[in-house]
């Protein structure tokens, strides 16, 4: 008889060691044995990576570190999601969120351990990468009608891009379709609200929060 417990047990410890492969071996050994794939996403990486989010956010780790066990999920799920697909099911998700790093800009640390937490939390997201040109976060956007539209910069010079972000979208008379949060080190919530963005988060956690209530809200409204 499988126990699923114990598999569950072996996908926290990927997450924990850091270790891609064994994240992968371990999700293939769910699969193998019967389990439901968004029941291993949800007990397994996701109680691991929540894990490790609270404990950068207690300071009890440190960046690389959380990092790491972000990647490893992200190569973990990767295998679940195929079965997911594969039997025609979708993962329940909270909303659809677009986010890049804004063009000018090549730093995506935070912006990886931001989409794991993410997708832990059952969001689906699609990442734009780094350096994105600011037609883009709207066009795609559009293609997989997202909910969240977020911006990522790590430079006082490129911050200036998340402002240049939001009037363009004003601009395409689209504003009210999309919610927009940013973040990365040198932004501030004053910053978010003086560009007229939705939320702002300073780091993984607070982002998760900021785009569960945004649902919240437009689940509220509608």
């Amino acid at each position: 008889m499988v126990n699923k417990e114990e598999i569950f047990k072996k996908m926290q410890k990927a997450i924990y060691d850091y270790d891609k492969d064994a994240a992968v071996a371990a999700a293939k050994e769910a699969l193998d044995a019967g389990i439901d794939p968004v029941e291993a996403v949800e007990k397994g990486f996701a109680v691991a990576i929540r894990d490790l989010g609270e404990k950068f956010d207690r300071m009890e780790i440190f960046l690389p570190e959380l990092v790491m066990g972000a990647e490893a999920m992200k190569a973990g799920v990767e295998i679940l999601k195929e079965a997911i697909l594969a039997r025609g099911e979708t993962m329940e998700k909270k909303g659809t969120v677009v986010i890049g790093t804004v063009e000018g800009d090549i730093h995506d640390i935070g912006k990886t351990i931001v989409i794991a937490m993410l997708q832990s939390a059952g969001f689906e997201v699609y990442d734009l990468g780094k350096d994105v040109p600011i037609p883009e976060f709207l066009k795609r956007a559009e293609e997989v009608k997202a909910d969240i539209i977020g911006a990522s910069a790590l430079l006082t010079t490129t911050m200036l891009r998340q402002k240049d972000l939001i009037e363009y979208i004003k601009m395409s008379g689209k504003r009210d379709k999309y919610f927009i949060i940013v973040g990365g080190a040198p932004t501030s919530k004053e910053w978010a609200k003086e560009i007229g963005a939705d939320g702002h988060g300073k780091d993984a956690i607070e982002a998760v929060k900021v785009c569960e209530e945004l649902m919240k809200k437009k689940r509220g409204a509608a």
